[in-house]
């Protein structure tokens, strides 16, 4: 028998990347996730959060957590299904799913969470689902967990979609699962001509809205919002990791759906139910953004000033219209050394590199916060400007 760990001695990258002095993970921060931070003892503006709204330093929202603490302790020690469903709960979901138009939202652990037990409650072996090849880590691994067969077209390939459907078997159910607004390059599903496509070919459609929650549709509704499509997309998945300024995840959709996910999703019965602080500070979060959608205003404002004096200084984007903002750099270790240049001037930036983006896709994925300012912002596109300046890509 061979040992199971002798595959650690072939795994040289992070120790390759540690010796170049160009590893970019588990960075310490020893401040609030904020538009500043303090990270291994130096000021940074942090343009690699998703805390959309701003949210994690809100006095209110802080405030709503300490309360909770105190009133309902620190956790629930219990699945839903038994010990572990408090008011909170309750409370969060019939909110959310009155915010999205849908009958019924399910609240799950986390966001990653939320995605395994929705698809492998929703499809089962005999069934398929068929994927944007740009989805989440966690769709794909809730395919995988579902048993159902799994069809991935190229990304936004509405062409490619649609051969997907024609190898559907008529006998077999179908579910097309996309991204609303992708996490790496900040665009927008084509969500009409997905609705479309689905209802001819007799498919239903999941959107996960992680990263489209609060950020646009009206009101920050997301993306099925957005197109005016809340109807005709049949299941909303969402985090509280990113808008919401929390730890969690949801699924909004029909009461029957949400029925048969709570009793039949393994990921949902057999996990602790989400803390009360952190469903109360979720909650919380939902009704300020619906008590103030200029928040939404604010946050696509500052990303499309950061958009525009990146424009104006030479750096090339990708356009969108969120505040993921990715600035390609193709080459893996070009990539990480603009990351590492950046930090060590005082510019926080996500580093993708492969196998999180194709081979020669490499990227940094920049990102805004409404409560950014403009000071910071344009302190850290003439950063930006001067370290791309430094990498030309023919060193690449």
């Amino acid at each position: 028998m061979q040992d199971l760990f002798n595959k650690f001695a072939k795994y040289t990258l992070a120790r390759d990347l540690r010796a170049m002095d160009l590893f970019p993970y588990f960075r310490e921060l020893q401040s609030r996730q904020d538009t500043e931070v303090i990270m291994e003892g130096k000021r940074r503006i942090m343009l690699g959060s998703n805390n959309y709204l701003g949210l994690t330093t809100e006095p209110s929202i802080i405030q709503k957590a300490k309360d909770t603490l105190d009133e309902y302790g620190t956790g629930c020690s219990g699945s839903r299904l038994l010990n572990g469903t408090l008011i909170l709960h309750q409370q969060f979901e019939k909110e959310m799913a009155e915010f999205l138009g849908k009958e019924d939202v399910v609240s799950f652990s986390t966001g990653f969470q939320s995605n395994l037990g929705i698809i492998s409650a929703l499809a089962g072996h005999g069934d398929y689902v068929i994927c944007d090849r740009e989805n989440h880590a966690s769709i794909y691994d809730g395919c995988r967990l579902s048993g159902a067969k799994m069809l991935r077209f190229k990304h936004a390939d509405m062409d490619g979609l649609e051969k997907c459907l024609k190898t559907v078997p008529e006998n077999a159910g179908c579910l097309v699962i996309t991204d609303g607004v992708f996490s790496m390059g900040g665009d927008i599903a084509n969500l009409p001509r997905i609705c479309e496509l689905a209802k001819a070919y007799g498919a239903r459609v999941m959107v996960d809205d992680a990263h489209g929650l609060g950020v646009i549709g009206k009101g920050g509704r997301g993306t099925a919002s957005y197109y005016g499509l809340e109807d005709q997309v049949d299941v909303i998945m969402g985090t509280f990791s990113k808008s919401l300024a929390s730890l969690g995840g949801y699924m909004a959709a029909s009461a029957e759906a949400a029925d048969f996910v709570r009793c039949n999703s393994r990921p949902y019965i057999f996990s602790a139910s989400v803390p009360p602080a952190c469903i109360a500070v979720a909650t919380a979060s939902l009704q300020l953004l619906k008590a103030h959608p200029e928040r939404v205003d604010q946050l696509q404002e500052i990303a499309a000033y950061l958009r525009k004096l990146l424009k104006e200084k030479g750096v090339k984007i990708r356009e969108a219209e969120t505040p993921i903002i990715p600035i390609f750099t193709y080459d893996t270790v070009r990539t990480l050394k603009i990351q590492k240049a950046l930090y060590e001037k005082g510019v926080y930036v996500n580093a993708s590199v492969p196998p999180a983006t194709a081979p020669n896709e490499a990227l940094l994925r920049v990102s805004l916060m409404a409560t950014h300012t403009r000071a910071q912002v344009e302190e850290a596109a003439e950063i930006i400007a001067e370290t791309m300046a430094e990498f030309p890509e023919e060193e690449g």
